[in-house]
């Protein structure tokens, strides 16, 4: 993964996020309970938070180790597909076992935030 690629992730998932933040909150709205409104919102969050993750990741590229850095962004992606995907489906009517999908995406969120942290401790710079 280049740098380059990070920032295209990070910016396609963030513009990504805006939008489907913008359509749980005008174009579900109506159409959804406040739970699984709520289930979107949080989709939303995480899903934005981990897309700036890789933007972040991009700008401290050069102060990480690269093995580590890739495996946080990694993480952070399949965290954003796993996490956030299966709480867009879980909110639009998708069958409850795609709820235990969730937390294997939480997890490789927690992971890419720790594969940041020893990226950042092994980097020799």
């Amino acid at each position: 993964m280049t740098v380059r690629t990070l920032i295209v992730l990070g910016a396609g998932f963030s513009g990504l996020a805006v939008v489907l933040g913008a359509f749980g909150a005008h174009g579900l709205e109506a159409r959804l309970s406040e739970r699984a409104l709520a289930t979107w919102h949080t989709g939303v969050q995480y899903h934005f938070i981990h897309a700036l993750a890789l933007l972040l990741l991009a700008a401290l590229w050069v102060h990480v180790s690269p093995g580590w850095g890739l495996a946080a962004g990694i993480a952070f992606v399949l965290g954003i597909l796993l996490f956030s995907g299966s709480l867009y489906g879980l909110a639009l009517g998708a069958p409850r076992i795609l709820g235990a999908i969730a937390p294997i995406g939480g997890t490789l969120f927690i992971l890419g935030w720790l594969a940041l942290l020893v990226a950042a401790l092994r980097n020799a710079g």
